[in-house]
């Protein structure tokens, strides 16, 4: 969609903590579908539309999204601007259903926008750059810190917290770009801020001049609705510092996971329908994770 609403409401939660005492926007991520086809395909060569008059066909991508309007909202959009996504990850202690639940409840969960990506987020005190690349990752993010979804609280001394991410590509997708940690956080003086760090990514890029990162680059062949994992990564894990660390500043982190570029839907439905879409149409997509957050409270 065309706009974010998870960090605003994460900061939001911080003012109200400060101003009530309680953050009511204190919440986990998932993924879903909100598809009314009763379909449960998360797929972008597999996109079966969000209702059923938006199924495959050469002219789905032009009609009104969704059917049922309402004026001066919804009937702005076109289902060409529909997503496909996508899937709700859990670190439960066992596949059954209560510790599912248990983990739902502690927020220890993971959204994607469809691949099966796999994603561990912890954070502490204590961790090294060598804890994120030894075999009992998981082990030592429990044992020196919380999962996401957890809280620290009440900086030790002169420390800043530390986080310890790992992510592993969905086996039959696309290699990754990127890990990212997004912080936000209520400043001294009221204001609430954000900043997105780029922690670690595949390839030998440097930031540039203003810090930004380059793209890891396209590998997408439109006429064939193809691509290649030529480059990326198939696994990317770090372990990162907060730089500008305040301990009296309420915050929280979340992870965000970046794919390369993939086929969108709409390509698919070119090459399938011999059709050829405006060139406003998104054709190209990054698919991504998002980790529950991690919350500092002083």
């Amino acid at each position: 969609m065309r706009f974010e609403y998870s960090r605003s409401a994460l900061k939001l939660g911080l003012a109200q903590l400060q101003k009530l005492g309680a953050n009511p926007f204190k919440f986990g991520m998932i993924g879903a579908t909100d598809s009314h086809t009763s379909f449960s395909n998360a797929e972008e060569d597999n996109y079966l539309g969000k209702y059923a008059v938006a199924t495959p066909s050469p002219d789905r991508w032009e009609k009104k999204f969704p059917p049922l309007t309402v004026p001066g909202v919804l009937d702005q959009f076109t289902e060409w601007e529909s997503a496909q996504s996508g899937y709700a990850g859990v670190w439960a202690s066992e596949n059954t259903r209560e510790a599912i639940f248990d983990a739902m409840m502690r927020k220890e969960v993971y959204s994607t926008t469809g691949p099966r990506m796999r994603v561990r987020f912890f954070g502490g005190w204590d961790y090294t750059p060598e804890d994120a690349d030894r075999h009992n990752f998981a082990a030592i993010g429990y044992s020196k810190g919380v999962p996401m979804g957890g809280d620290l609280t009440s900086a030790p001394g002169d420390k800043a917290p530390t986080f310890m991410v790992q992510t592993l590509k969905d086996p039959d997708g696309a290699n990754l770009d990127r890990i990212q940690i997004v912080k936000g956080w209520l400043a001294g003086d009221g204001e609430l801020h954000e900043k997105v760090y780029d922690v670690v990514w595949a390839g030998d890029r440097e930031p540039g001049q203003d810090g930004k990162l380059p793209a890891v680059g396209n590998t997408v062949d439109l006429e064939t609705a193809t691509y290649s994992n030529s480059i990326g990564a198939v696994q990317l894990s770090a372990t990162w510092r907060d730089p500008n660390f305040e301990p009296t500043e309420k915050a929280f982190y979340y992870v965000r996971v970046l794919e390369i570029p993939t086929p969108r839907w709409t390509v698919f439905d070119e090459v399938r329908f011999g059709i050829k879409m405006d060139e406003e149409v998104r054709r190209i997509l990054q698919e991504r994770a998002y980790s529950s957050p991690i919350w500092y409270t002083p």
